[in-house]
């Protein structure tokens, strides 16, 4: 088209940059500011497993001082044990779903160290099921899992984070944050609702020092699939393809890190999956009918 750019500039580094389509995949051999995370108090949900786990022992090697929770203790307490500095690491069991809970949580959580200057809002469950196979009971968990649970402990330590004007809160959301696919009906929406409520966040509470990280993976080596939800709320109990060729969970928390580290507002992590946020951006008709035969793509 005359005047226009053509498809091998757009395809160039810089233009990628430009416009939008750079992810820390591409900048990951940067150095990071390790010094960024050093003796800064981080809560992280869903830390037993997977992303979270990874998370810890990484932010272990940082220096930083953490907080572990999930559901199960004997699981926090075994990566509390790998963590490089034990010493320096809370376990704290949590139910996310169990919203009436979470406010006490989250006073036994700041009463540690007396603040909290990240929170990663990592913990979530999946699903696999068709809309008319899936009971309500299923659309609830999710939702109070992903969306209702980590806006309460958002919520319940904002206050402090505002009294010293700093604190940033780092969202774990996912591809499907930004576009649903099948069986991901409940999952996605409830990931989806993320993005609305912290974007909202951002813009509330950007003058007083608050910091809001969105990130969404792509497939990821964890048992998100296993542990996904099928129709009757029983866990499916196998692997998706997608997360078995997956991005190692290091990896990914490396990257989590990376954007946190630089303030990003929204990032996309995975192999080629991310790109189809842009499909559907640019391209909506014929990305509407790639997703009909597409393995959904989560993290």
């Amino acid at each position: 088209m005359s005047g226009g750019p053509s498809m091998r500039r757009l395809a160039s580094p810089r233009a990628v940059e430009y416009i939008g389509l750079r992810t820390p995949n591409d900048v990951s051999n940067q150095p990071t500011h390790r010094v960024y995370f050093k003796d800064r108090v981080v809560w992280i949900t869903g830390a037993s497993s997977g992303i979270g786990e990874a998370l810890a022992l990484d932010l272990s090697q940082r220096d930083a001082i953490l907080i572990l929770s999930a559901r199960n203790r004997e699981k926090l307490e075994a990566v509390r044990s790998r963590c490089a500095h034990p010493e320096r690491v809370e376990v704290l069991p949590m139910d996310l779903a169990d919203l009436d809970a979470i406010d006490e949580i989250a006073r036994e959580g700041l009463a540690f160290y007396g603040k909290v200057d990240f929170l990663i809002n990592n913990g979530g469950v999946s699903q696999r099921s068709l809309v008319e196979e899936t009971g309500m009971e299923v659309y609830r968990r999710l939702m109070d899992t992903n969306f209702l649970g980590p806006i309460a402990l958002t919520k319940a330590v904002l206050p402090s984070m505002r009294e010293r004007q700093w604190g940033q809160i780092i969202v774990v959301s996912s591809l499907t944050g930004k576009f649903s696919t099948p069986l991901r009906s409940g999952y996605a929406a409830s990931k989806h609702a993320l993005h609305g409520f912290f974007d909202a966040l951002r813009a509330e509470n950007w003058r007083h020092g608050l910091r809001v990280t969105i990130v969404c993976p792509g497939y990821v080596r964890t048992q998100v699939s296993v542990n996904a939800l099928t129709g009757d709320g029983s866990p499916q109990g196998t692997m998706d393809k997608g997360q078995e060729t997956g991005m190692s969970p290091e990896k990914c928390a490396d990257l989590i890190l990376w954007a946190a580290e630089r303030n990003k507002t929204e990032v996309y992590l995975g192999g080629f999956e991310r790109f189809y946020v842009y499909f559907k951006r640019f391209f909506p008709v014929t990305f509407d009918r790639m997703i009909r035969g597409l393995d959904p793509v989560e993290r």
